[in-house]
């Protein structure tokens, strides 16, 4: 019979890459105390990575050797494993949209549930609990504009929303000026206004 750890490594080696491995999850196979310890092993050896306390990883194996998971897969596969939802964090939408120069020095995103760190190899991921009006629109460009407001603020995002203009199509103008009712007033105001434009 295969051990327990064995065990969770197999049902870990079946799932797509960064699925977080939850002790929750493997209680078929144990106890809780057992599972704990197995995962704790696992990660000890460096076949699993401790991601934060209870959430291990798979790490991913290439021909140069072993890395990371990727970031987006994790934090996606663990608000999926948690039902939350989840964005990036408006700095880094306002700097893909071309709103900023500045580039976010930490990876943050934004999730309907409670703030906590992840540690993938070197890297360090903040999860901040948002508003549900911050979490619209998860995967539409609409929904990033809304982010990257809210991270500019009232006033600098007035200044820098009519600079989208030439690079929005009228669906995402449309999607954003419906999504009106969910914003704070201000935003609400701004939205308005340039969607009239």
């Amino acid at each position: 019979m295969a051990s327990l750890a064995e065990s969770i490594m197999k049902e870990a080696s079946e799932r797509s890459e960064g699925t977080p491995l939850l002790a929750k999850e493997f209680l078929h196979l144990g106890s809780r105390a057992a599972v704990d310890q197995a995962l704790s092993r696992l990660a000890r050896q460096e076949r699993l990575m401790r991601a934060s306390r209870g959430i291990y990883v798979l790490p991913v194996k290439t021909r140069f050797g072993v890395r990371p998971p990727s970031v987006p897969k994790v934090v996606e596969a663990l608000a999926q494993a948690k039902g939350e939802q989840w964005a990036p964090h408006g700095a880094a939408t306002a700097n893909a949209l071309g709103m900023t120069t500045q580039v976010p020095v930490r990876t943050v995103y934004l999730t309907s549930g409670s703030n906590r760190r992840l540690r993938l190899g070197a890297q360090e991921i903040e999860l901040r609990h948002a508003p549900a009006w911050q979490l619209a629109l998860p995967n539409e460009p609409a929904g990033q504009i809304i982010r990257a407001l809210a991270w500019l603020g009232s006033k600098e995002g007035r200044e820098r929303l009519p600079f989208l203009r030439r690079t929005l199509s009228p669906s995402v103008l449309q999607q954003l000026f419906a999504a009106r009712a969910r914003l704070p007033a201000w935003m609400a105001q701004q939205v308005g206004a340039f969607a009239n434009d």
